[in-house]
């Protein structure tokens, strides 16, 4: 059984994690990790540990959220595996950002979907 309320948080630094929420009570601190019951997320804010990925994910619409940063090739792999983006969602932006490169030289990915789910 998962309980969709419950999500871990991580300090500032490398490898944040923080949720914002309208309702949040700590539970548990397990070594650097809290968790915390949350309702009504308003957005998340994600830190990797090695610094090569920046995301925030903020609500638009009940448990519809926009998803803004740059994330490393594994982050994204991560997302796909998670429902949070598609992977044609993925193939299109890695394709757009191709043929930007080739305009600008720029190898940056970031993650700006319109709206997903974060169910």
């Amino acid at each position: 059984m998962h309980d969709f309320e419950i999500f871990p948080e991580r300090e500032e630094g490398p490898g944040a994690i923080y949720i914002e929420a309208a309702d949040k009570v700590t539970l548990k601190k397990i070594r650097e990790m809290t968790f915390v019951n949350a309702k009504e997320v308003l957005g998340i804010i994600y830190s990797s540990k090695t610094g090569n990925t920046q995301l925030k994910w903020r609500q638009t619409r009940r448990k519809n959220g926009k998803v803004t940063g740059e994330a490393s090739p594994n982050a994204l792999v991560n997302l796909v595996e998670s429902g949070v983006i598609t992977q044609e969602w993925v193939n299109s932006y890695l394709e757009s950002s191709k043929q930007q490169g080739q305009n600008d030289n720029s190898s940056k990915l970031s993650t700006e979907p319109n709206s997903q789910d974060n169910t």
